[in-house]
């Protein structure tokens, strides 16, 4: 893994100059990767689309769920046990599966509202822009470089990072991951 500087552009044609300056500053064109970074939640990780298997905001839904349900089939089933006189010995299954249905719906009330934020959440860095991006694998003695190369030619939300950039491909590039951005990089 190398270091990595990263920077965003608005245009094609601000990447190919911004490759061209890296070029004649002396940077291998195989180091230097540019491509277009999605909006979040349109990364495609998953078949049926999106980022994640759950959104950040619902990780506690599953269990919300299920607690909700298995209340509310406790309390249905009593109360159907209660009425089994007049009901028959159908009145415990129907009171508990109304009473779980009931409960699963309640606990939709236990959720936060939205734009709420997400407990433990509040510190999270924000998502990563999504638009054009180019970035080159430098060294401690060319980094001072290639950044001033980028703010120069008016790159915003400049990030470092550590990776592998191969024949012009950076490999283990994670859009979902948080970036690190440098200071005073228009953010």
């Amino acid at each position: 893994m190398t270091a990595i500087l990263a920077g965003h552009f608005q245009l094609q044609d601000e990447i190919d100059a911004a490759r061209q300056a890296l070029r004649a500053a002396g940077f291998a064109d195989e180091r230097i990767s540019s491509f277009f970074v999605n909006p979040p939640g349109q990364h495609a990780t998953f078949g049926p689309g999106g980022d994640r298997a759950l959104s950040p905001g619902a990780k506690e839904t599953p269990a919300g769920l299920a607690k909700g349900a298995a209340t509310g089939g406790v309390i249905g089933a009593a109360v159907g046990a209660v009425a089994a006189p007049v009901t028959g010995p159908l009145g415990p299954v129907v009171g508990g599966l109304l009473g779980a249905h009931v409960g699963s719906l309640y606990s939709f009330s236990e959720m936060k509202e939205a734009g709420a934020p997400e407990a433990g959440g509040e510190n999270r860095a924000p998502p990563r822009q999504p638009g054009m991006m180019i970035a080159v694998a430098v060294t401690p003695q060319n980094e001072a470089v290639a950044l001033a190369l980028l703010r120069r030619l008016g790159a915003h939300h400049l990030e470092r990072a550590e990776g592998t950039i191969e024949a012009g491909d950076w490999r283990d590039f994670d859009p979902l991951s948080a970036p690190r951005l440098v200071a005073g990089s228009g953010t």
